[in-house]
């Protein structure tokens, strides 16, 4: 298996905790509001802490589809929270899983700078389909726009 990482950064209006409460802590109760096509999110297994796995139902293309999500660290006081894509349709075949840690910091005008760190975990030495991993990333840039314009429109 070979790991191959990829960063990105980008601010938000949000302020850092406002924002890591709703993407870390709330998010089984706001990405629904935020976003139509997510029908919800049951715990698998777990308590809600690190180990966690998560089935979240959404809508897509007039299907229901689901992903496996599980909770790989939690760091409240520094604002971190790490999880793994580990089954449903954003696993790629070639994937064993796709680990997200996202670390919040102040950002400009009392709003946050988000960092991402992935890390895509191949059943091979191949690397990642890039027309794969722009699908991906389009998605999840989409999907905290929409919790950002969620939090902004709800204060």
């Amino acid at each position: 298996m070979a790991v191959f990482s990829f960063d990105d950064e980008t601010t938000s209006p949000v302020p850092p905790s406002r924002l890591y409460q709703a993407l870390a802590k709330d998010a089984d109760s706001i990405i629904p509001k935020a976003v139509d096509s997510f029908k919800g999110v049951e715990i698998v297994e777990g308590n809600g802490g690190p180990g966690t796995i998560k089935k979240i139902s959404f809508v897509e293309d007039g299907e229901s589809k689901f992903v496996l999500h599980k909770i790989e660290a939690i760091d409240e006081a520094n604002l971190g929270y790490s999880y793994s894509i580990v089954g449903g349709v954003a696993l790629p075949d070639t994937a064993e899983k796709i680990t997200i840690e996202t670390k919040l910091s102040d950002g400009p005008n009392g709003g946050s700078v988000v960092k991402l760190s992935v890390k895509y975990h191949s059943k091979g030495d191949a690397p990642p389909n890039e027309e794969e991993l722009k699908t991906g990333k389009a998605k999840s840039d989409a999907l905290f726009k929409a919790v950002e314009a969620y939090l902004l429109a709800n204060p």
